[in-house]
């Protein structure tokens, strides 16, 4: 009976436990392609991920981002970028050290290190070893870009840190130039964003990260070769087969894979003028470039990129103006369009949909508006009416032409301004006025006005004079 009983409560909970995997609350719970906002951090493998906008640097999503991690090959970013910075000339011939060559990595490093191929005294350009490096991924690479830097690995490395000191990444320390593992060598999700961000300011670098291919040039000891990446995300076929994880807005930038970093890949995409920077630390082989790609999804479901033009269009200025026409169905309102003042210049703007919504609404906000002329009749049809003036992050100064987006006539019966009185004067061959009435009065005034005084006068004398005559004269009377 006991046995019945126990068998009884095992076929229960085996029944309970299917009912629940097979519930509509655990099929939501699965990663949809369709809707991507819908983004959580049980949809990423990776243990440590970031998703920041581009020129902002604005956090839009992230997973346990400030843990310490370790970043493989993805330390190749900044060994890259500050050759880059370090020199003027990328056609400068670098000279290849035995701790820079294949054998000296072999011997020292790692046996199966991913490799450039360099050979110990070889020559090739700067540019050439910095797109090796990035895009085959070359520890050996790494080191002769730090040993022709600063002379050595060691002093390149206090270079990274310092460097990694003035970006603010504050949870990182790294011990070489090409991330083979060490426990002292270490970053997170949002100082590697940092670094990406930072790097991707640099147009050099940028070029470099967005190629899958290169070649480079002969060398004292090589023939010319091509080399290629090997991020899958970035190639469209794979083993000459269509590749199911290529990425089309991707952008670069760099991979890693350590036993001990698992699989990392720091990315950059653009769609439709938006640009986003992801990280991806300690992911699987083939779930980092999934990862990758969920959290861009993510992003430009998002943001949204746009122009200060395209925002006035949605919001124009409009201006009321006086002395119209009485025939003027507008009653004188008057919408004004916006025109840059130099077509080269445009202000791009990124943010959330409701970022740019309320930006658009508060235009007035975000720029100084002068009239350049009175808002009164008449007014052209593409007449400046005033200037625009935006002033971007980094305090440049952008104009636009405010036009009359119609013509506005002047009233009929209207009385003449002082301005277009002084103007019509101006414009009259003859230099005295029409005789009419009214002239000859102003002119006549003060001889009238004279004229009236003297006769006012003579009648008041001759008043005077009538008075004291009808007086008697006292005849009878004296004095002694």
């Amino acid at each position: 009976m006991l046995r019945m009983k126990a068998l009884w409560m095992r076929f229960c909970c085996l029944l309970l436990t299917a009912l629940v995997l097979s519930s509509p609350l655990t099929a939501l719970a699965e990663y949809d392609p369709a809707h991507p906002e819908l983004l959580t951090e049980d949809d990423l493998t990776g243990v440590s991920c970031i998703l920041i906008e581009q020129t902002s640097g604005k956090v839009i999503f992230e997973k346990d981002a400030d843990r310490l991690m370790y970043p493989a090959s993805t330390t190749k970013i900044m060994t890259v970028l500050l050759g880059i910075l370090a020199t003027e000339d990328l056609s400068e011939l670098v000279t290849v050290s035995y701790n820079g060559s294949k054998t000296g990595v072999k011997s020292q490093l790692d046996e199966n290190s991913s490799l450039l191929g360099l050979i110990e005294g070889e020559q090739l350009t700067m540019e050439d070893l910095l797109y090796g490096t990035m895009l085959r991924s070359g520890n050996d690479g790494a080191i002769a870009i730090a040993e022709h830097v600063s002379g050595s690995e060691a002093a390149f490395v206090d270079l990274m840190n310092q460097t990694a000191q003035a970006f603010g990444m504050t949870n990182t320390h790294f011990m070489n130039a090409h991330g083979l593992h060490n426990d002292y060598h270490y970053t997170s999700a949002r100082d590697l964003a940092t670094l990406a961000f930072e790097a991707m300011k640099n147009d050099t670098f940028r070029e470099i990260a967005a190629s899958d291919r290169h070649q480079m040039a002969k060398t004292n000891m090589q023939k010319e070769r091509m080399i290629s990446t090997g991020h899958r995300i970035m190639l469209k076929t794979w083993n000459g087969k269509e590749n199911s994880y290529y990425y089309d807005y991707i952008r670069g930038i760099k991979s890693g894979t350590t036993d001990a970093a698992g699989n990392c890949y720091v990315g950059a995409a653009e769609k439709d003028g938006v640009e986003l920077i992801s990280v991806v630390l300690h992911s699987d082989r083939y779930d980092v470039w999934t990862d990758t790609k969920r959290l861009f999804e993510y992003g430009f479901s998002q943001y949204t990129h746009t122009t200060l033009t395209e925002m006035y269009q949605s919001n124009p200025m409009k201006v009321y103006t006086s002395g119209y026409d009485k025939s003027d169905i507008a009653l004188g309102e008057l919408e004004l369009s916006a025109s840059p003042v130099d077509p080269t210049k445009t202000v791009e703007i990124s943010g959330t949909y409701e970022e740019i919504d309320r930006l658009t609404k508060n235009l007035r906000n975000l720029v100084l508006v002068q009239y350049t002329r009175e808002l009164k009749a008449p007014i052209t049809a593409g007449e400046i009416i005033g200037k625009m003036t935006y002033i971007t992050e980094r305090g440049e100064a952008v104009e636009y032409n405010l036009l009359a987006t119609r013509s506005i006539a002047a009233r009929k019966d209207r009385p003449l301004s002082l301005s277009e009185i002084i103007a019509a004067t101006e414009a009259d061959p003859n230099p005295f006025p029409p005789l009419t009435a009214e002239i000859i009065l102003i002119l006549l005034s003060p001889l009238l006005v004279v004229t009236a005084i003297i006769l006012i006068i003579r009648a008041i004398v001759r008043s005077y004079k009538r008075h004291f005559a009808r007086l008697p004269k006292n005849k009878n009377r004296y004095v002694k």
